[in-house]
């Protein structure tokens, strides 16, 4: 009874977050219609109603910057084959992505580890939602105390199937006479559940996680009023007012002596009329930059407040377009790159660390750490240039510099068995670099 106990408390968790979660989603898909954002519109202007995805793209420059490409176990010089083989094996290239864009959205996602059906030697690594899971996190570790996952939800959206994970053991149950009954467990012995939360925390208090969206969800609203607005006044002000003085009703009839429609006098292109005196005029047309000055301002905020460069958000400068310049402009995208892959390494780092403990039947794991593509944008000449006189100089060696260049274990591996193959290559490696040269030299002649 007790295990059903945290069941009922973790699902009624997952229940208690899905309103906020459904809002944070719905901004970030751009489906959040002005209707729900309190704005009354006239029947004819709902049509022109505009929605700016300021959400996404903020999200989505981030997280465009976060690609793991591997670990490195304490001891080893490069990047660990084998927990690069599992990440494979799990297609975390692509799911991995997803579950950092979810936290980054929502606030939390979670790594879940277990065991392949008829494989003892790859653990099985899925990237989850928190939409149908939730753990109890201990705040003084930010490890799970307990979790739980909904799922196999029928037509009524009501989950027939939960699982429930414990420190030591994994339960499994089915939704029976308006109960979960127990239909399965999975013992484990690891002393902790099988569930790692990647959680994207600003501070401490974030226990739960805390969206990437929130800092700019008022100014999205604000940006969608004003494109709502310049819409209605493209249609009413911005073609100019025509008046006529002096004519007669005749004038605006057609051949067949049928009274023409108001828009069909209004954009005719040729204007005669019987009255000698009569005079035809028109207004100035409404200027509309005061709408696109509040967007371009709405965008400076949303840079300033997100790190994104003003050339992501549709918007010019007085600083000359050049390299250097666009580097500076993404100096603060790339720091907060940084410290988002640190606050996310952490769920990989457990869960690896995880897995080697349940695939290994022991708790002697060495430390690990997660190696992250370069966030900034150097050109690769320059990055190559700059790592050549580092490996000149003697201050990394060969191998790190593949790293420094983002080469891929396979590539490294790749590039190491075609030097190999290489004669000179061998016998630098055998006897060193300054013997080798003494020994490749030609002869010198003497005077």
């Amino acid at each position: 009874m007790a295990d059903l106990d945290v069941l009922r408390g973790l699902i009624e968790k997952i229940y208690d977050g899905a309103t906020e979660r459904r809002r944070l989603n719905a901004y970030y898909d751009g489906a959040l219609r002005l209707a729900a954002l309190g704005i009354t519109l006239p029947p004819e202007m709902r049509n022109l109603a505009v929605v700016v995805n300021w959400p996404r793209l903020a999200t989505r420059s981030l997280e465009e910057r976060l690609d793991v490409e591997g670990f490195r176990l304490a001891g080893e010089t490069g990047t660990s084959d084998r927990l690069w083989g599992w990440w494979q094996a799990n297609n975390l290239d692509s799911r991995a992505p997803l579950g950092h864009r979810e936290a980054l959205v929502t606030g939390d996602a979670y790594v879940v580890v277990g065991r392949r059906d008829g494989d003892d030697e790859t653990p099985l690594i899925t990237v989850e939602s928190g939409e149908h899971l939730h753990a109890d996190v201990d705040p003084s570790t930010g490890e799970a105390r307990s979790a739980a996952r909904v799922y196999a939800a029928d037509r009524n959206g009501v989950p027939q199937r939960a699982t429930l994970y414990l420190p030591d053991v994994t339960l499994f149950y089915e939704l029976r006479s308006g109960g979960f009954v127990e239909v399965d467990a999975v013992e484990h012995d690891l002393g902790t559940p099988t569930v790692v939360p990647m959680l994207y925390q600003d501070r401490l208090s974030d226990e739960t996680g805390r969206s990437e969206l929130l800092d700019i969800i008022g100014l999205t609203d604000a940006c969608c009023r004003t494109l709502t607005n310049l819409g209605g006044a493209q249609e009413l002000l911005a073609v100019p007012q025509r008046y006529v003085l002096g004519a007669k009703q005749e004038d605006f009839v057609d051949k067949d002596g049928k009274p023409k429609t108001a828009w069909e006098a209004y954009i005719g292109r040729l204007w005669t009329l019987s009255e000698e005196d009569a005079k035809v005029g028109q207004f100035a047309a409404a200027d509309l930059r005061n709408f696109t000055e509040v967007i371009n301002q709405y965008s400076k905020l949303v840079s300033a407040m997100t790190g994104l460069p003003p050339h992501y958000l549709g918007y010019s400068t007085d600083n000359p377009t050049s390299a250097d310049a666009i580097r500076s402009s993404e100096s603060r995208l790339v720091k907060r790159a940084e410290r988002a892959a640190t606050t996310l390494e952490d769920a990989w780092e457990r869960g690896m660390r995880l897995a080697l403990r349940w695939i290994d039947d022991t708790d002697d794991v060495p430390r690990l750490e997660t190696r992250w593509r370069d966030p900034s944008t150097p050109t690769f000449a320059a990055k190559a240039d700059a790592v050549t006189k580092l490996v000149q100089a003697g201050i990394i060696p060969k191998e790190a510099a593949w790293d420094m260049l983002g080469f891929s274990p396979e590539q490294q591996a790749h590039y190491a068995q075609l030097m190999a193959s290489d004669p000179l290559a061998a016998l630098i490696k055998s006897v060193g670099a300054d013997q080798a040269q003494q020994l490749t030299a030609p002869a010198a002649i003497e005077a």
